[in-house]
């Protein structure tokens, strides 16, 4: 009897800004060991909005779903669940703009996809097959991008402030906190949460397992 083979998981990784989900990906993404995984970030694809000069491009709401180039991003993952290598974009968070640079994306047995919006986006939440939502209080969450947007994306304390009131809190409450209902595990803390940092090592240990035994 010949053994069905499995297909290419997908774990999406969503919590509000700063939440801990890149730090969370990261280490799922070591641990898992050598071409067990790869990682796509939401950031990564935000649309490419040259046709707006800078002020403009500063003052777009880069929390909206609207924001992101949500096709590509399904182009993408579909291309990686089904073995194929894609080309990453990257983002220059100083201009606004999509840089020149991607990042050579091969398939792996599991694709960790991390956002803020990923359970929030319907056409996305129906490709992840593992869903983790990481929870973490929103004074911690606000120094946290306070110090990273100043000292990693160059911009200033009055202008992070700024955004966080006008667009970052609100589509935080109107899409990321609601989406929360899709999680199938919620974690306090991502990474920084050790005892569930290790249950979910052990999860995608387990899947990678399954993975090759199958194929």
């Amino acid at each position: 009897m010949l053994m069905k083979s499995m297909e290419r998981i997908i774990i999406g990784i969503a919590g509000g800004t700063a939440s801990g989900k890149t730090t969370l990906s990261d280490v799922l993404h070591r641990e898992s060991g050598p071409n067990n995984s790869v990682i796509l970030k939401f950031d990564n694809y935000y649309r490419d909005r040259q046709d707006l000069p800078f002020e403009e491009r500063a003052q777009l709401n880069y929390d909206h779903p609207d924001a992101f180039d949500i096709p590509l991003m399904v182009h993408h993952l579909t291309a990686l669940k089904n073995g194929k290598a894609i080309e990453q974009p990257t983002y220059d968070y100083v201009h606004h703009l999509r840089a020149k640079e991607t990042i050579v994306t091969p398939s792996a047995p599991v694709i960790i996809l991390e956002g803020i919006l990923v359970f929030a986006i319907k056409e996305l939440l129906q490709l992840i097959d593992f869903k983790i939502f990481v929870d973490t209080p929103s004074d911690i969450r606000v120094l946290r991008r306070v110090k990273r947007d100043i000292e990693d994306r160059g911009r200033t304390f009055d202008s992070v402030t700024e955004q966080y009131i006008q667009t970052v809190r609100p589509m935080h409450d109107l899409y990321v906190e609601p989406s929360k209902t899709h999680a199938d595990i919620i974690v306090p803390e991502g990474a920084f949460n050790p005892k569930a940092t290790d249950l979910l090592l052990t999860k995608v240990a387990a899947l990678v397992a399954e993975f090759k035994q199958k194929n």
